[in-house]
């Protein structure tokens, strides 16, 4: 029991009826109390949850790779959703060597098999929440991230879905292709000037050799006459 609670409980055992405004206001600021402990309890374990969820993103990315690119993210994080599958795996064996042993597990199975329900689910629709690993600078925070949830707040979340990372490889795929046709133009525009300039130069050598034989034909009737 925190001090603030322990002082409202000393208030009102010297208050005479239970239903008087004392009462009723020394329950009420008893109840913000609790409320305000218990939104403070859930918001570290969210915190917590959020963490675990970080280190084991950072743990399991392919080294020198940054940023990530849509489709090394899209294979992470369904690696994510089924990373225990080979813990459930197991609990199945166990369960199937003893009759004894199948509620030995059963709870432990029933929150990695929810857990992964849900991730899948998000996975499929909105999306799962995790930092912007496809931006180079968010990247190479979480490579250098040492695990203290106070640095959290530095990284900037974004909810990656599978439709949503189909989208950007398909765009990625689109950019890379019409990238190739401007350089195969420029290359071939390129080739086309240097075509001309050749013809040009050709040209005007014929021209010269022309201009000079023409000269000494003149210059061969000149003596001649």
């Amino acid at each position: 029991m925190t001090t603030a609670m322990r002082k409202e409980f000393l208030k009102a055992k010297k208050v005479a009826h239970p239903n008087s405004r004392k009462s009723i206001a020394i329950a009420k600021r008893t109840r913000k109390i609790t409320n305000r402990r218990k939104a403070k309890i859930n918001g570290l374990i969210k915190q917590n949850l959020v963490g675990e969820k970080m280190l084991w993103i950072k743990e399991h990315m392919i080294p020198d790779i940054c940023p990530y690119t849509p489709e090394l993210t899209a294979r992470l994080l369904e690696t994510y959703i089924t990373r225990h599958d080979e813990e459930m795996e197991q609990i199945l064996i166990k369960r199937s060597i003893s009759y004894k042993r199948n509620k030995q597990h059963a709870s432990r199975e029933d929150i990695l098999r929810m857990t992964r329900e849900k991730e899948q689910e998000e996975y499929d629709t909105c999306g799962i929440e995790i930092p912007d690993i496809l931006n180079p600078t968010q990247c190479e925070m979480l490579r250098n991230w040492n695990g203290e949830l106070r640095y959290m707040t530095n990284f900037k979340f974004r909810r990656f879905g599978k439709k949503h990372l189909n989208a950007l490889k398909k765009a990625n795929k689109e950019s890379k292709e019409n990238k190739d046709i401007q350089a195969k133009v420029s290359k071939k525009s390129q080739n086309s000037s240097e075509e001309v300039k050749f013809e040009e130069i050709e040209n005007s050598l014929n021209k010269s050799i022309d201009s000079s034989e023409n000269n000494q034909s003149i210059e061969c009737i000149m003596e001649i006459e």
